[in-house]
C-alpha cells in the first residue's frame, strides 16, 4: 500500500447493476463455500459503515442503518453484480454487547481476516471527525501483523471543514509512521456527498482485473 490518496482510472467507473443480500455467517466455518472474490468493510462502532455501504451500491436500505452503535453482529454477505461479494463485518468496540459476545465477534472477525482465502481487501473505516483513537490504532496494529491487504477509508468528510478533516487525517497517518516500510493508502469519503465512492470502486475493480489477468496467463491453474 502507498501513502496518499487513491486516484481514479478507467477501472474506477464500475457500474453497480445489482446488489443483493445473500446470507449472514456467525463464524468462518459458516461462511459460503464459493470462489467469489470478497471485499470486507469494518470499523469501530458508529463510524458510518452501513451508510457507506448503501452509498457504494446506491441502495438506501441494503445495509441496516441503526442509531444503536454495534448493531451489526454477524458477517453479512452481499452479492454485487452477480460476480463479487461485499462483506459487512461486525464493528470492533460494541457499545452494549456482553464481554463474552464481544470476544466471540472479535474471534470471528480475526479468523475471517486471517484465514479467508476469498478475501481480496479489507476497507478499514476511520472517523475523519476525530483525532487518532486508540481502538482504531490497536486494530490496525493487529491487521498489520496478518499480512492481508487493506485500505483506510476516512468517513464523514462532510461533517467538518476540509481543513479540519485534513488535520485529523494527517495526525492519524503520522501515528502510523514507523509501523511498516510503507504507509497504507487511504480514501476520504462521505456517504452524504458520495465523495470517495469512485475511489473505493477503483480499488475493487483493479483487484478484480488483476485476478482475471492471472487466470488468463495461467498463473493460478491449480486454483
Amino acid at each position: 500500500m502507498r501513502w496518499g490518496r487513491f486516484g481514479v482510472t478507467q477501472h474506477g467507473r464500475m457500474k453497480i447493476k445489482s446488489a443483493e443480500f445473500d446470507r449472514s455467517a456467525t463464524d468462518l466455518k459458516s461462511c459460503p463455500n464459493w470462489n467469489r472474490p470478497e471485499f470486507a468493510f469494518i470499523g469501530r462502532s458508529n463510524v458510518g459503515k452501513s451508510s457507506l455501504i448503501n452509498m457504494l451500491v446506491e441502495r438506501r436500505d441494503l445495509a441496516m442503518v441503526s442509531g444503536t452503535p454495534g448493531k451489526t453482529k454477524l458477517l453479512n454477505y452481499f452479492i454485487v453484480n452477480e460476480k463479487w461479494c461485499l462483506v459487512d463485518l461486525p464493528g470492533y468496540g460494541f457499545a452494549k454487547a456482553t464481554r463474552e459476545k464481544r470476544a466471540d465477534f472479535n474471534e470471528a472477525v480475526a479468523d475471517y481476516i486471517e484465514k479467508r482465502e476469498n478475501l481480496r481487501c479489507t476497507f478499514i473505516l476511520i472517523d475523519s471527525n476525530l483525532p487518532p483513537q486508540p481502538i482504531d490504532l490497536d486494530f490496525l496494529r493487529w491487521v498489520g501483523t496478518v499480512g492481508s491487504p487493506f485500505v483506510l477509508v476516512f468517513t464523514k468528510a462532510d461533517k467538518l471543514s476540509s481543513t479540519s478533516v485534513e488535520k485529523n487525517i494527517a495526525a492519524f497517518m503520522k501515528s502510523l509512521d514507523g509501523w511498516w516500510q510503507e504507509l497504507p493508502g487511504f480514501i476520504t469519503c462521505s456517504a452524504k456527498t458520495k465523495s470517495g465512492r469512485d475511489e473505493i470502486l477503483e480499488v475493487i475493480a483493479e483487484s478484480l482485473a488483476s485476478k482475471k489477468a492471472e487466470r488468463s496467463s495461467g498463473q493460478i491453474a491449480d486454483a
